[in-house]
């Protein structure tokens, strides 16, 4: 395989994989924070509209990217180095598990849970009822998916400065 193509894809790995991981920490800094001051409803529909924008090229590109350079990575190094093959292999199977599958089994059945509630049609105690438990839980397995990217990004990272040392050495 040529080495452009690997290095690039190393490279893109460790940026795509950043930055899903700057994404989720940020969120959990300053958007969650934030939200846990607003009142029910302004918080659910809140939540609502910022589900409905994520959804976007930008972000599927980050999310899904990261998880196909890695895959590319690891698998361009099986024969060549085996360290950075562990490297990426630990990386993608823990963006693979712990970020896109909290989000895919979790995060995403809760926003889909909240997508189908009609805020104008509920009561206050329903909607207090529900945003406990919606916050909660997406909370929670927003957490694990925020820790398990920062684990594949310094996996990836470290992949990469050990690939950078091992071409600097030759």
């Amino acid at each position: 395989m040529d080495i452009s193509i690997k290095t690039f894809s190393l490279i893109g790995s460790v940026i795509l994989t950043g930055l899903s991981a700057g994404l989720f920490l940020a969120w959990s800094v300053s958007v969650i924070p934030g939200t846990k001051k607003l009142e029910d409803l302004t918080y659910l529909a809140t939540m609502q509209s910022i589900n409905r924008a994520i959804l976007n090229p930008g972000f599927f590109l980050i999310f899904f990217g990261s998880l196909i350079l890695l895959c590319f990575s690891f698998f361009s190094e099986f024969n060549h180095n085996k360290l950075t093959f562990w490297l990426l292999l630990f990386a993608c199977t823990s963006y693979l598990i712990g970020t896109i599958g909290a989000t895919g089994i979790g995060n995403v059945p809760l926003n889909d849970q909240l997508e189908a509630l009609n805020l104008s049609k509920i009561s206050q105690n329903k909607m207090s009822v529900f945003r406990k438990y919606y916050e909660t839980n997406w909370n929670r397995l927003h957490q694990i998916r925020t820790v398990f990217a920062l684990v594949s990004f310094v996996l990836a990272l470290l992949a990469l400065c050990y690939q950078n040392s091992k071409i600097t050495s030759l």
